[in-house]
């Protein structure tokens, strides 16, 4: 019989080395076979920015991984006492329990079939009442775990969703990564789904590693005691193997998850496109046209997805063999010996019944050993999914980072153009100085420029002090939108030097108003709060007399009060959100305001109005407008012609008004 165990053990090794080299030659193949479609698919289709994709860091598991999630775990640990510790040792705990309960379990089987074979009813009805006593404790045990599970899937979230909205809205952050930085198309999709799915990843992770740990470290001092330490030796060394051979196969999962995600948001982003211009589609007649973007982001996504899911079928199928088969074939071998082996001392002397009794205990908990190996190496395929969320979220931190430090990577135009004209001027953003000086706008030598080095304007010199309205006039594209940007601080300044007012003193009215989430009172003083304005010390009589200089009085009684909740972007006309932000204006009263055709949907009369009331108040206004009643509350005007050159004169009973 010991002749026959050892030629059992080499045949099933021959069989599991042969096995395993199958699988290799399998994984290479279909590794080389899903490379090349990639590379074929990516001829033939060209994203917007793939290019860089090449460039975007591996998201794979390596050391650089390491580093990574350590930096995001410090985030969701802040500090060693916290309410995430205490999850974790609440997890750990009941791990730890439940491994116990699964041990007591096999135990407590094993000796139950023994009173059934062994025909024991005295041992078997108290065994069983023993199972059922034990019931609701480990059932409360299963329970505990899972909610410190979900507990904890919450709180890194939670830690982690504050901690980059706290980047991500710090100052103009939001505005500089869609409109500054080119490096993250949909921070959207990174800010909540990516988000919760890398705190889930990372529990899971825990959870599926610590327990088979857990595990393995328990049944191997059980198992040493019952048949050697060989047997589980010999389980450890396969775990080592099997894992490592695994875990270079599953090499491309992290960089596929990083592009599922990306084709997941730009599919997210089309259909989001559709919604937010549905108006000016349907005037265009554009559904078909829309209709055929959608079906070919969403291809692209399906194409992805269907070449992942083949990578996973071959995968799957590599790991069903190696992690679960070939681990309970070298179960099977390990616990077998000291029981094939007639010379062994351990079972000379046992009967019919205690060896059955100590076969199914050893078996059992080999079995749990096995499978316990199985997780930890099936684990690796988690663990690569995770590497390609930990780098997703550590380029949104990364780039969140730049943003907030003034730093932004944005394609820029050639400067060889114009070269006839005069000499390119170099383009370093944030290298112009910013005064803030109350009552003052000033650009000294201030070149208009692009965030992606377009220069519009290569010299501006102006200076407008507090009282002194300024018509901006000229054609599309010249630089009026550009220049408010530059002074409200959404762009960088490539050079001079701007002396302006703090931004909360400087507003900004556009042609068509944001209206927030929120009640009518909201919308007059956004973006205070109520407490806010009852800091200010202004009541809602003075809300209401702001209505009525814009003629809004009506809405107050029409809506139903100051506290209605309203969608306020329908419900609320183009003429009624125009003289709604001026009312917002008027509650502010900054020293200057940017008026950006915010008045065209407004009667002559009305707008008259507001411009005297403005003047009165002390408000300087900076106006893009073409309508020629408006040149009457204006002081100075700056025309544009939009090839690069500018006038700033004084508006007097000579100077010709132009527009409509």
């Amino acid at each position: 019989m010991a002749a026959y165990s050892k030629y059992l053990t080499a045949r099933h090794s021959a069989i599991a080395g042969a096995a395993a080299a199958a699988c290799a030659l399998l994984g290479v193949l279909g590794k080389r076979r899903a490379a090349a479609q990639h590379g074929k698919r990516s001829g033939k289709q060209a994203l917007q920015n793939n290019e860089k994709e090449g460039k975007k860091e591996r998201a794979v598991v390596d050391r650089v991984f390491i580093a990574r999630i350590c930096r995001i775990l410090k985030i969701m640990v802040p500090r060693a006492l916290c309410k995430e510790t205490g999850y974790l040792l609440l997890i750990a705990v009941m791990l730890v329990v439940r491994t116990y309960c699964d041990i007591w379990m096999i135990q407590n089987g094993t000796v139950i079939e023994s009173a059934i074979i062994g025909r024991s009813r005295k041992d078997f009805k108290k065994y069983l009442f023993n199972f059922i006593a034990a019931m609701p404790a480990i059932s409360l045990v299963n329970s505990f775990l899972k909610y410190g599970l979900n507990e904890l899937k919450l709180c890194f979230r939670v830690r982690l969703t504050r901690y980059l909205y706290e980047e991500y809205l710090k100052s103009y952050t939001y505005y500089k990564m869609g409109n500054l930085d080119n490096r993250i198309a949909n921070p959207d999709q990174l800010l909540t789904q990516d988000v919760e799915k890398f705190c889930n990843s990372v529990v899971d992770l825990y959870s599926n590693l610590s327990k088979p740990f857990l595990d393995i470290v328990l049944y191997i001092f059980k198992l040493t005691s019952a048949i050697g330490a060989q047997g589980p030796a010999s389980m450890m060394a396969y775990l080592i193997i099997s894992g490592f051979f695994l875990t270079r196969l599953r090499r491309p999962i992290g960089k596929m998850t990083v592009i599922e995600q990306k084709y997941e948001g730009e599919y997210r982003y089309v259909n989001s496109r559709l919604i937010t211009n549905s108006e000016e589609i349907a005037f265009y007649n554009g559904n078909l046209r829309e209709k055929q973007t959608i079906h070919k982001t969403f291809r692209k996504l399906v194409e992805h997805l269907h070449n992942f899911i083949l990578f996973r079928f071959s995968m799957g199928f590599i790991d069903a063999i190696i992690a679960k088969y070939l681990a309970t074939v070298v179960g099977y071998l390990v616990v077998s010996r000291p029981f094939l082996n007639l010379a062994d001392p351990r079972h000379q002397n046992s009967t019919h019944a205690e060896l059955l009794e100590d076969y199914y205990q050893s078996g059992r908990m080999l079995l749990r050993m096995s499978q316990a190996l199985g997780r930890i190496v099936l684990a690796g395929r988690e663990m690569t999914r995770l590497a390609g969320f930990t780098a997703r979220i550590t380029e949104l931190m990364q780039v969140l980072k730049d943003l907030n430090g003034g730093k932004y990577q944005r394609t820029m135009v050639s400067q060889e153009k114009d070269t006839d004209k005069k000499p390119a001027l170099p383009l370093i953003p944030g290298s112009g100085e910013i005064i803030n000086t109350d009552n003052l706008i000033k650009f000294d030598h201030v070149p208009l420029v692009t965030p992606n080095g377009d220069v519009l304007i290569q010299d501006l010199n102006f200076e407008v002090r507090s009282g002194a309205n300024v018509l901006i006039c000229g054609p599309n594209g010249c630089g009026k939108s550009s220049l408010f940007r530059v002074l409200g601080e959404l762009w960088p300044l490539f050079g001079g030097r701007l002396t302006k007012p703090v931004r909360g003193k400087l507003f900004y009215v556009p042609q068509r108003p944001y209206m927030t989430l929120g009640t009518l009172r909201d919308q007059v003083i956004y973006p205070d709060t109520l407490e806010d304005q009852r800091k200010k010390g202004i009541s809602d009589q003075v809300l209401k007399e702001y209505l009525d200089n814009v003629q809004l009085g009506h809405i107050l009684e029409r809506e139903g009060g100051w506290d209605i909740v309203q969608d306020w972007m329908d419900v609320l006309s183009g003429g009624e959100k125009q003289r709604m932000a001026m009312a917002r204006l008027f509650y502010h009263k900054p020293q200057f305001a940017i008026l950006d055709e915010c008045t065209s949907a407004v009667s002559v009369d009305v707008e008259g109005y507001i411009y005297s009331h403005c003047r009165k108040v002390g408000i300087t206004l900076f106006t893009v407008s073409h309508r020629k009643s408006l040149w009457k509350h204006h002081d100075f005007y700056l025309h544009m012609d939009g090839r690069g050159n500018y006038e700033f004169k004084k508006i007097t009973e000579d100077t010709v008004e132009f527009g409509s």
